[in-house]
């Protein structure tokens, strides 16, 4: 790679992986770079796309030398820079690096490998997509260049709570708990993004870079001169190296990264289920009596949580069980256990004085504290494997099933909280770059003790990245826009995350009712009631909640709620496939209706419905709006609760409709499960097939576990058939439905 002096630098000189304009076209054809012999890489697809590489580089010098001396013309260098030339980095990958990239970032930094077998199993991508990407070095950073073509669309960049289309936009991939605007700011900002065209591109950087997505133009040359690009800044980096997934489409592209960051999550099973975590004041008597009230009222549940209370001191945390409330917690765990519910524990990892970890984490933490206490240093083995090993042994021994790992974002709007940019840790690395992968080292930490144990775990994170596919953690916020936190939901499977949009107080019954219904199809279903001490069915007024004040029909509201809860309890065999997927192929589980459909500009900008599966689209109501109007893709589609047919591709649906509005692909083959206390019980293994239309689109799962399931339906006899293996208990089909 040519290397660029201070001068050039100081002028802010493009850089390329070759000088296209300046050199002989014979030296370019020796400094081409070769492409590097990647695992299950194609080597003629390795070689054809050097030979392409150097084709292009050869022409552009020899125009360069043909323009040479031709009185006011302009040298070739004005016309811009050098486009960046490509070397293989696995099926379907291309990376290309410019200047001196930062020595820790994501891809540099990651602890997971490329899911090498799903990668080669991908449809395959002979030539790198042609995007003509340029870039420069500047004394403020680098500056990439990526053309946009006329009504080409992006999407992706993290979870995103205010747009799913971002062309026209600025995002600047920033981590922050509580964003106000169309920023980017984000709980977890990504700085990939996938194009309508079928291809995406991964900057690898830990640095705030924005993303000016058709939002910067080049000063015009003559009227209408307007060209549209991606312009990307890195600020306060000598350099960077990009990674170009191809598609062939769009969802193929995503499919790619995601098995690049090493495959999709499969969660276990109770994962699955439902969740509900009780007022932060808990003692281990009120959740035991908590967990017996849903057991004798028949309300499905698998994990309890707990939230600051269990400590002894938790802003800052000392991860040590308060022994008054919690007098036995290996026995309450246990007894939790015998009722089948697992136990999920809330902290943070900032560490207090009276910590056991604070003596050991000394020298392995940020100059900077919060909340008085020690910051981590996360991004060092050695701090994680102190804080690990302390989780290990003291909780996750005792049989604690996973954790909630709050507070590892940044806030800039809420007080200031965290540590500063400006921060300093032993690995090397700033406050800026900690913040970026802050949450997910923080995961890293405590899955390594499940995995050494090889014990399943699934969790809850406020903060991720770029990445983050394999981890068995969903996100989640303190904000509460019921809105916003669908749009998440929607705008998360474009970057490899999970979000959960949790249900905690509401403002009405139908505001309860709408959100709950939501939440049990997405990626973990769960009431957050950390704030009021009886479930939120009981009083929807917080207030009179925490006075024991009840509704006066608190029953009648439970009635429903426990439906809407079993909805989920039915769909977890459908969603163990969808997960399984996820893990075979990268293919998310919750996605928006555009990665499906890239070409119908119907869908394009759609950002309250979303795919579950292959087969179910999901289109909430929200409190206090008079109905909505639901857009679905090209096709046949059925009503999910009833079986009938859709006439056309829009609906209009009522405020008064009392389910959640659920469409289902035509043909499909549909398990539902009875609904069951937990997903551990025998009976939530027994199966009602439901089939909508002809039945040609049969249901198979199979799981990285080896569980595998099939269903199909012969519309010619009107009968089903069933093949698994696998698994620890076998389903049963009770009965075979044709609804629609």
């Amino acid at each position: 790679m040519e290397k660029i002096n201070r001068r050039q630098l100081g002028k802010g000189i493009a850089a390329s992986l070759i000088g296209a304009a300046v050199m002989p076209a014979d030296i370019l054809a020796q400094t081409m770079p070769q492409a590097p012999q990647v695992p299950g890489a194609d080597a003629a697809q390795q070689a054809q796309q050097v030979q392409s590489d150097a084709a292009q580089a050869k022409a552009a010098a020899q125009a360069a030398k043909k323009n040479k001396g031709k009185g006011n013309q302009a040298p070739a260098a004005a016309a811009g820079p050098a486009p960046l030339q490509w070397t293989a980095a696995g099926p379907g990958i291309w990376k290309t690096s410019i200047g001196t990239a930062d020595a820790y970032t994501p891809v540099k930094s990651r602890l997971v490998p490329p899911k090498q077998d799903a990668l080669n199993a991908l449809p395959a991508v002979a030539t790198a997509p042609s995007v003509r990407i340029t870039a420069e070095i500047t004394p403020r950073g680098t500056i990439l260049h990526i053309p946009l073509a006329d009504h080409e669309g992006v999407s992706g960049l993290g979870l995103q709570f205010f747009s799913v289309a971002h062309r026209g936009r600025k995002k600047t991939m920033r981590v922050n708990a509580d964003p106000r605007a169309d920023s980017g700011d984000s709980h977890a900002p990504v700085p990939f993004y996938v194009s309508t065209l079928g291809y995406g591109v991964l900057v690898d950087t830990a640095r705030y870079s924005t993303f000016y997505a058709g939002d910067a133009h080049a000063a015009p040359k003559a009227a209408g001169d307007q060209p549209s690009e991606v312009t990307v800044e890195i600020p306060r980096a000598q350099g960077v190296d990009v990674y170009l997934f191809g598609g062939p489409d769009m969802i193929g592209a995503v499919r790619r990264y995601n098995c690049f960051s090493g495959g999709g999550v499969f969660p276990p099973e109770w994962g699955l289920g439902f969740w509900y975590r009780g007022d932060k004041d808990f003692s281990q008597q009120d959740a035991m009596n908590l967990a017996k009230e849903f057991r004798d009222r028949g309300i499905p549940c698998d994990v309890i949580g707990l939230e600051p209370g269990w400590q002894t001191h938790s802003y800052s945390c000392t991860f040590v069980w308060d022994s008054k409330k919690f007098p036995d917690p290996a026995g309450f765990i246990k007894e939790l256990g015998s009722s089948n519910f697992k136990l999920n524990l809330w902290e943070h990892s900032f560490t207090h004085p009276d910590s056991p970890l604070f003596a050991q984490l000394a020298g392995h933490c940020g100059d900077m504290g919060v909340w008085g206490g020690l910051v981590p240093d996360f991004a060092a083995e050695d701090a994680r494997k102190i804080f690990g090993d302390y989780h290990g042994k003291n909780l996750i021994d005792m049989g604690v099933s996973g954790f909630k790992l709050d507070e590892c974002d940044n806030s800039d709007f809420t007080g200031g909280w965290s540590f500063p940019e400006f921060s300093k840790f032993p690995s090397g690395i700033d406050g800026e770059q900690m913040h970026s992968v802050f949450g997910l080292r923080y995961q890293d930490a405590v899955l390594a003790q499940y995995q050494q144990r090889k014990i399943e775990t699934y969790g809850l994170v406020r903060s991720s990245g770029a990445l983050a596919a394999p981890y068995p953690f969903a996100l989640y916020s303190d904000l509460y826009n019921h809105r916003e936190f669908i749009r998440g939901l929607v705008t998360s499977g474009f970057s490899g995350l999970l979000w959960c949009p949790e249900v905690r107080d509401a403002s009405s019954e139908e505001d309860l009712i709408r959100r709950l219904q939501a939440v049990v199809f997405s990626p973990l279903a769960m009431i957050n009631a950390w704030y009021i001490v009886n479930p939120p069915w009981k009083q929807i007024d917080r207030a009179k909640n925490n006075a024991n004040n009840l509704g006066d029909n608190w029953e009648g509201l439970e009635a429903r709620c426990r439906e809407i809860i079993g909805w989920r309890m039915q769909i977890v065999p459908y969603l163990k496939a969808a997960f399984a997927k996820y893990a075979a192929d990268g293919t998310p589980p919750f996605r928006a209706l555009l990665l499906d459909s890239p070409s119908d500009v119907s869908v394009a900008t759609i950002d309250d419905e979303w795919m579950v599966g292959d087969r179910l689209l999901v289109a909430p109501l929200f409190a206090n709006e008079p109905g909505r109007k639901v857009t679905l893709p090209a096709g046949v589609w059925h009503d999910f609760w009833t079986g009938g047919a859709v006439q056309g591709n829009t609906i209009d649906v009522p405020a008064s409709t009392e389910k959640i509005p659920v469409y289902v692909k035509a043909g499909s083959v549909m398990p539902v499960a009875q609904v069951t206390g937990s997903t551990a019980e025998a009976d939530s293994r027994n199966l009602t097939v439901q089939v909508y239309g002809d039945g040609s689109l049969p249901f198979s799962m199979k799981t990285p576990k080896g569980e595998t399931l099939d269903l199909k339906w012969d519309p010619a006899k009107k009968a089903g058939t069933v093949v698994q293996a696998g698994g620890t208990a076998p389903y049963k089909v009770i009965d075979w439905k044709a609804i629609g």
